[in-house]
């Protein structure tokens, strides 16, 4: 080993560092390609008018908004979800996938090629002209022991280019992980407030059922002692029929609802149950929501920012095609010893230093007559970039009419239910003062049917309502992107699913998540 370091000092004498000195000047060259800016966009001043929105921007109690509606087993369904869901994992495994080839694209700056190669030849010749020389062995080894590399020196920037792309890929990984938080939390909410609006409908079926059997009742009782007609008991049966064979169809609606809910929180359906403890009545949603302006998105969105850095990856890929069209200048060498056992000499003293061998050399490639093939890849990767430019702007502006849509949902379907609300009063008591009437004879059949249906309809209607008013708010904070907070302090890759990981591939310490995971939670392209 010390022979080695002799040899390197030698091969780098002061002649030598002079020839360096260009190789120095190379490294520090330009980078082709453009520069990448964050794209404009169209961002509206305000929101539309809108009597429950406070323009406050997002505070920590909306950060966690789910927290508002007062509702234990919304929240623990949400933690669930966000340790066993299979999709959020896929996305934070796509981070480790991202990190590994950022990784791998730094290792280009670096000589491209190191090898460290051994090699045993044997030779026999057996000739006439051989025999004839004299102390030539027609028999003889030679082997070898040589450390080379293979360096592209990164002159136009084709590396650097290449280490910017991947590296917004990476945090790009970053913001659909958030994404896919917000995405999932919403998507829980959702299913949890329809599955317990539909239990809400199954009770108001179940309820007027009730109702509309004693007034079969009362009807069969009258008829059998001639007070009624025939059809005021079949009308009765007929209206009670129909009422009760909606329940099964509700139910259906909730099996479907529990059985998503169950992929959601990466359980069986049979599960589910035993987390939705407590009470089942829909959770009673703020009066008001704070939105901010609309220029927040830009920020907090985490689409947004993963389709900014997609712009981001795809400019510097045009840097990496061009830097292609131009010569690429490389520097290659190997050092180590060579021996043989020809005459006095032996394969055995191949470390001695009189063996060493050494080489040098540099080459550069300049592509011609490539008939269009390196600029029609510019050209591919230009196209690209404009596609993922005009995606950014196509996504602001549907971030903002969802914000729209949720805001107009939750305001107007506040106002629905305050009318569904004095209307379903208004229809109990109707329902009640026919069936009096009719019981005094002072009413026919049909008033009773008509109030009852009437009654049944306004409270399935409140009940959705209520639901409805719920899935307005929850719609207004997943297009704010509120959520993805929850992963801040806390790894993206299950720990069981990192053991398997590193179980199966040497990791070294990226699973650590200050290893696979930027230092701030926003980062700008």
């Amino acid at each position: 080993m010390s022979d080695l370091l002799e040899m390197i000092k030698r091969l780098t004498c002061a002649k030598s560092l002079a020839a360096l000195l260009p190789l120095a000047l190379l490294l520090a060259g330009c980078m082709v390609g453009p520069d990448y800016k964050t794209p404009s966009a169209k961002v509206a001043g305000q929101w539309m008018t809108n009597p429950v929105v406070s323009g406050n921007p997002l505070n920590s109690a909306d950060v966690y908004w789910w927290r508002n509606f007062n509702d234990p087993s919304l929240e623990r369904l949400i933690q669930i979800a966000c340790s066993n869901n299979l999709s959020l994992q896929i996305a934070g495994v796509r981070i480790l996938q991202a990190r590994a080839q950022l990784s791998e694209s730094i290792g280009n700056l670096f000589p491209q090629q190191q090898a460290l190669s051994g090699q045993v030849d044997y030779t026999r010749l057996r000739t006439p002209s051989t025999e004839l020389i004299r102390g030539f062995t027609p028999d003889y080894t030679t082997d070898q022991l040589l450390f080379a590399a293979t360096w592209e020196i990164d002159f136009w920037g084709k590396f650097r280019r290449a280490i910017q792309a991947n590296r917004a890929t990476f945090i790009g990984t970053v913001a659909s992980y958030d994404d896919a938080l917000v995405t999932l939390i919403a998507d829980v909410a959702n299913n949890y407030v329809s599955l317990r609006t539909t239990e809400e409908r199954i009770r108001v079926a179940t309820t007027n059922a009730a109702a509309q059997k004693e007034s079969y009742r009362v009807a069969s009782a009258q008829f059998k002692y001639g007070e009624t007609s025939e059809l005021d008991m079949r009308q009765a049966a007929t209206v009670l029929a129909q009422t009760e064979a909606e329940i099964p169809k509700l139910q259906h609606g909730y099996n479907q609802l529990r059985n998503a809910l169950a992929v959601l929180l990466g359980i069986t359906p049979d599960e589910v149950a035993q987390h939705l403890t407590g009470s089942s009545r829909i959770p009673e949603a703020p009066a008001q929501v704070s939105v901010g302006i609309p220029r927040d998105l830009l920020r907090r969105r985490p689409d947004i920012r993963a389709a900014a850095l997609t712009a981001a990856a795809q400019s510097a890929l045009i840097g990496v095609a061009k830097a292609n069209m131009y010569p690429s200048f490389s520097l290659a060498g190997a050092i180590g010893y060579s021996a043989n056992n020809e005459g006095k000499n032996s394969l055995s003293d191949i470390f001695m230093w009189e063996n060493r061998a050494a080489q040098a050399g540099a080459s550069f490639t300049f592509p011609i007559l490539n008939y269009g093939r390196l600029i029609n890849q510019v050209r591919v990767q230009d196209a690209a970039f404009q596609q993922a430019i005009l995606n950014y702007e196509n996504t602001v502006l549907s971030a903002q009419k969802e914000v729209e849509d949720g805001l107009s949902a939750f305001n107007n379907q506040q106002q629905v239910l305050l009318r569904l609300t004095e209307a379903a009063t208004n229809a109990q008591r109707s329902t009640q003062l026919s069936m009096v009437q009719y019981k005094a004879g002072e009413a026919n059949y049909t008033t009773v049917l008509s109030t009852e249906q009437s009654q049944l309809s306004v409270e399935d209607s409140l009940a959705q309502a209520k639901g409805s008013v719920l899935l307005g708010l929850i719609s207004i904070y997943r297009a704010l992107g509120g959520g993805w907070e929850i992963r801040e302090g806390r790894d993206v890759v299950p720990a069981e699913v990192k053991a398997e990981m590193a179980r199966r591939t040497d990791w070294g310490r990226m699973l650590e998540p200050q290893r696979h995971l930027p230092k701030t939670s926003v980062e700008s392209p």
